[in-house]
């Protein structure tokens, strides 16, 4: 049985933009809005999604990215469904990431 191609990470755990290609599947508004995007992000909204994939190879390590995690999941799933074997989906999305840097920056206060 093929091991799930799909992974979960937490922004904790998020590799190095030179390790994994980071794709975020908001729309422009929301990527350049007021959660911003990760360093290294590559604006793909999912409606655009298959046309980009097309040019792809399904083994290279792909980080799905959105505001909560729901939408990058749907992607994660469609390119799984597509053969693509290294896949991350970000828990939480841009509200986590910023809900981490929030944290860590009140703990570096106290």
């Amino acid at each position: 049985m093929p091991s799930e191609p799909i992974h979960a990470l937490r922004p904790s755990a998020l590799p190095p933009a030179t390790s994994v290609r980071r794709i975020d599947v908001r729309e422009p508004s929301e990527f350049d809005g007021p959660l911003g995007h990760l360093p290294g992000a590559e604006l793909i909204p999912l409606g655009s999604l298959p046309t980009a994939a097309a040019s792809w190879s399904p083994s290279e390590p792909l980080l799905l990215i959105c505001r909560s995690g729901a939408r990058s999941m749907q992607a994660a799933r469609w390119l799984a469904e597509r053969g693509f074997q290294q896949l991350y989906n970000l828990e939480g999305g841009m509200v986590a990431v910023r809900e981490a840097e929030r944290a860590q920056g009140e703990a570096l206060r106290a």
